[in-house]
């Protein structure tokens, strides 16, 4: 009864981040049987760009290590704290499920073209901070209770995060430099987005920079009524008779 009611639960997650997870737990469960070996998934220039082993630019974002209670946290993390409000499903992105992916695919550049300056083997926890970062921010005035211990507004919960890697034995220069996805250049890469999408087109003269590819708006979303349709009138049924 309890795994059916964790599957129900799971089909309730909105559709695009329940592809991701389950794409993390199965590459985790993965590694955990010896399928495959971290080796096989992490981020390495060389063999992406010089023995076209791009299958690394993907999978990279899929492993959060062994499983534990890394693992897990993250999971939790991305789907109670973030995706319930901001998928597809609801929140900022109700109805907009090309405009979701566009920023997963656009944080993902970013912190690919991060990778190439510094030792960033795997990202996925790095995308979650940066997807935390993007909901803190539009949504400052939920009141986040973190594992019990502390209530807060959201906008101070990615730092909070970063206190508590600290409190798990990362070292200060680890969680500044990103290394375990945790870091500063993380929160920036979200604080980019949210700018380039939330702040600059409400400035005087300012305009969207980022634009969601229209393919995307095909394929995943649905389409829009015109507003200028105006259905032809139902004809009466004594027309019909006659």
């Amino acid at each position: 009864m309890a795994w059916q009611g964790l599957m129900a639960e799971f089909l309730q997650v909105p559709a695009v981040t329940r592809a991701y997870t389950a794409a993390c737990v199965l590459t985790t469960a993965a590694v955990q049987l010896e399928l495959l070996s971290p080796f096989q998934l992490y981020f390495n220039p060389h063999l992406v760009f010089r023995k076209f082993q791009v299958w690394r630019l993907v999978t990279n974002f899929l492993f959060f290590g062994p499983l534990g209670f890394s693992f897990f946290f993250n999971m939790l993390l991305r789907v109670s704290c973030y995706v319930r409000s901001a998928d597809a499903g609801g929140g900022s992105f109700r109805g907009r499920t090309a405009d979701f992916v566009f920023m997963f695919l656009f944080g993902g550049v970013l912190m690919t073209l991060l990778g190439l300056l510094g030792s960033l083997f795997f990202l996925g926890q790095a995308l979650t901070v940066m997807l935390v970062y993007v909901w803190s921010r539009r949504n400052p005035q939920v009141r986040v209770n973190f594992f019990g211990l502390l209530t807060f507004q959201a906008p101070f919960l990615p730092w909070a995060l970063m206190g508590f890697s600290l409190l798990l034995g990362n070292s200060i220069l680890v969680d500044l430099l990103g290394c375990e996805g945790l870091g500063l250049w993380t929160i920036a890469v979200g604080h980019i987005y949210y700018f380039l999408e939330d702040v600059l087109p409400n400035q005087p003269g300012g305009k969207r920079l980022l634009l969601t590819p229209s393919f995307l708006k095909l394929l995943l979303d649905a389409p829009q009524e015109d507003p200028n349709y105006l259905p032809l009138p139902e004809e009466e049924p004594g027309l019909l008779q006659q």
